[in-house]
């Protein structure tokens, strides 16, 4: 299963991730989008675009339309959704401009500590 980790971390910490795979030539084991702070992490991932995630999790390639009426909403709500997903890396359009989850799971992974 391709599973993909968002995750709340800092960017010096994911850019130090990123240098290490480049010299060694080595990819991560699995996908993670990171995200500065938990606050982002919850502007990017609406409640709704989390549902248009459940709702692409697996499916493959789709129009935006499709996936609105997946959904059962709006097509001009699901495209603004989907250009702030497109716009945060979590989603991908392919050549013909459908619109892909390229992942079969999501983890979300953050650690709240007392201040």
């Amino acid at each position: 299963m391709k599973t993909v980790t968002l995750e709340v971390r800092a960017p010096a910490d994911a850019l130090a991730d990123f240098s290490r795979a480049w010299r060694s030539g080595r990819a991560q084991k699995s996908a993670r989008i990171s995200f500065a702070t938990p606050e982002l992490l919850w502007r990017v991932l609406t409640a709704k675009r989390w549902e248009l995630l459940k709702v692409l999790c697996g499916a493959g390639p789709v129009s935006i339309r499709e996936a609105a009426r997946r959904m059962g909403r709006d097509v001009k709500a699901v495209h603004g959704d989907v250009t702030a997903l497109l716009n945060a890396g979590i989603l991908d359009r392919v050549d013909d401009g459908r619109i892909v989850f390229p992942f079969e799971a999501v983890k979300v992974e953050f650690l709240l500590q007392a201040a």
